[in-house]
């Protein structure tokens, strides 16, 4: 499963060419950050669920 800080991969890769994002809120709705290009997406959490492919990593205690 994932949880805040965690940096995910998505089925598909964003226009700057990185599939590597961080998960930067959770609740009803999920914002995730790019960290190639730093852009914001925010989506409802059924829908961020479908687009996840993995977890890359957890984040560290």
């Amino acid at each position: 499963m994932y949880d805040l800080g965690d940096v995910v991969e998505m089925k598909k890769p964003h226009a700057c060419q990185t599939n590597r994002w961080e998960i930067i809120r959770m609740g009803m709705d999920i914002k995730i950050r790019c960290l190639n290009c730093q852009h914001i997406v925010m989506m409802p959490r059924r829908e961020f669920e479908k687009k996840m492919k993995k977890v890359l990593e957890k984040k560290e205690d």
